[in-house]
This record gives structure tokens, C-alpha cells and sequence, in this order.
């Protein structure tokens, strides 16, 4: 029962839900209605891990047989490892989809739950099927999912979509392309015995860093868009240091173009990432 239990809660991307969880959360502490009001900050959060699992557990569903043959699933999730049967996985995956957009629907807001799920559509489905298999730029198109969490929190509380969640989307959104293409290119003998598009496959090892550092530089500047939200010093700060870090590792990997560097940035990007969003909370807790 507990290894079930235990497949099925792999089946949701757990490592990944721990990023949309995070971001979410951010944004309702800057929002701050729900800090009142615990069991709707709490809810919200549920809603989110039901329905960004859900489209997590639609992804492993329709890539079983690819995962069954790259390094770095094929050992760790429960269909290619038959802990889990087909139809399980997909009822599952439907079942807490439906739950967690109704959960928005009922509890918050129709505007959060049509958000929702047309992000479970978009992934799932679109990135999936069609992104993953066809195109060099599905991790940068795919990335507005994974991006969402702020946005679709802010509108279960609010009803409304402002500046500030849009920022957080765009922080996260640009993040996502170094981030996930460094993973890439440290498997890349994967993605091309399976030939799937990925950058570093179709483009190469040296226009993949070259992107990534673009994005980088990107991402930079997104981050220092809330100075003009009402952001403190204390942000700022933390903003560039931690930002020109990111940019200069990145031109590092690009220099050195090893494994161990494209491990090394992707391992700092998430450091990253988390370190701006606590300090976000932070600040909302304190202002």
C-alpha cells in the first residue's frame, strides 16, 4: 500500500511541485489577504499541487515509453518501472486534475479554475504532444506552464490578474530556458538516440549557450522589474548579486562547455531562483 501510495506521489513530479508550490505561495504572501486566513492559503496550495500534479502525471502518461529509455527517468518513474499500470496512472492523473480545478471553481473563483485548467490543457497536451516532439523552443513555449503558479493564485484570491504576478510569471518564465537546457545538454546523448528536438540536438552545444546566456541576461533584468512594485533595498541588493552570479556561471559553462559545469550552473539556477522568491516573502512578511 505504501509503495503504491509512493508511485503515485512520483507520478506528480514532487521535486518539480516543490517550485510550483513555492511560487504560488509567494505571491499570496505578497498579496497578503490569505495570511488572515490560513485554510485558503492552504487550500490554494492544494488546488495547485492537484492540478500541477495532475498535469505532471498526463506528461509521464504519454511518455512512458520515452522515459522506459532516457538515463535519467527510466530508473526513477513508476511506469517505466511497472510499479504503476497504465490505466492507473491516467485515471489518477484525470481524477486529481478535475478535483484541484474544482477546487478553484467552487471555493475561489471560475476565473482561477479556467486558468488552471487550460494550463493542464497546454501542458499536458500541447507541450507534450506536439511542442516536445517538434520543436527546439519547447522549453521556452512549454515554459509558461510551469511558470503559471503566481498568476493562478493571485486570481483565486483576487479575482483579478495585477503587475506584480505577471512579474513573478515573468521571473520564472525566463529562469526556466538556462535552467532547463543546461539539464539538456548534460543529457544530451539521451534526447538525440531518442531524437527529440532538444536545443543542444538541433542547434548545438555552443547556440544552446549562447541562448542561455541571452536568457540570463534576461532574466536579470525581469528580476529588477519589482523595484517598481514597492520592493525594498534588501531585494535589490540580493537581485544583483545573486543575478550577476547567475550571468557570470553562465558564461562560465559556456567557456568551459563540460558535464560538470552544465551540472554545476543547473544545480546554482534553482539556488537562484529560491534565494529571489524567499527574499520576495520576506519582504511581504515584513512590509
Amino acid at each position: 500500500m505504501f509503495q503504491k501510495l509512493s508511485s503515485y506521489i512520483q507520478l506528480t513530479k514532487p521535486s518539480i511541485m516543490l517550485l510550483v508550490l513555492f511560487t504560488g505561495g509567494t505571491a499570496l504572501v505578497v498579496e497578503g489577504a490569505t495570511l488572515a486566513r490560513p485554510l485558503d492559503f492552504l487550500l490554494i496550495l492544494l488546488g495547485l499541487y492537484l492540478t500541477g500534479g495532475g498535469a505532471n502525471a498526463l506528461n509521464q502518461c504519454f511518455e512512458r515509453d520515452l522515459d522506459a529509455q532516457m538515463e535519467r527517468t527510466r530508473k526513477k518513474r513508476p511506469l517505466p518501472l511497472g510499479k504503476l499500470t497504465i490505466v492507473e496512472a491516467f485515471v489518477f492523473s484525470t481524477a486529481i486534475s478535475i478535483a484541484g480545478v474544482l477546487l478553484f471553481g467552487l471555493l475561489f473563483n471560475w476565473l482561477s479554475a479556467l486558468i488552471v485548467f487550460s494550463t493542464i490543457l497546454f501542458y499536458s497536451l500541447f507541450y507534450t504532444l506536439w511542442l516536445k516532439p517538434n520543436t527546439p523552443q519547447n522549453i521556452v513555449i512549454g515554459g509558461i506552464a510551469g511558470s503559471m503558479a503566481p498568476i493562478i493564485a493571485w486570481a483565486a484570491v483576487t479575482g483579478s490578474i495585477s503587475l506584480t504576478p505577471v512579474i513573478l510569471f515573468l521571473i520564472v518564465f525566463f529562469w526556466t530556458p538556462p535552467h532547463f537546457w543546461a539539464l539538456a545538454l548534460y543529457y544530451k546523448d539521451d534526447y538525440k538516440l531518442l531524437k527529440m528536438p532538444m536545443m543542444p540536438v538541433i542547434k548545438g552545444d555552443d547556440s544552446t549557450l549562447s541562448q542561455m546566456l541571452l536568457y540570463s541576461f534576461l532574466l536579470f533584468g525581469v528580476t529588477l522589474l519589482l523595484i517598481f512594485t514597492d520592493f525594498g533595498m534588501i531585494y535589490f541588493v540580493i537581485a544583483v548579486t545573486s543575478g550577476a552570479v547567475f550571468v557570470w556561471k553562465c558564461f562560465v559553462t559556456k567557456r568551459l562547455k563540460t558535464r560538470k559545469s552544465y551540472i554545476g550552473f543547473f544545480k546554482y539556477s534553482i539556488l537562484h531562483l529560491f534565494l529571489l522568491f524567499t527574499i520576495i516573502i520576506i519582504n511581504g512578511l515584513t512590509s
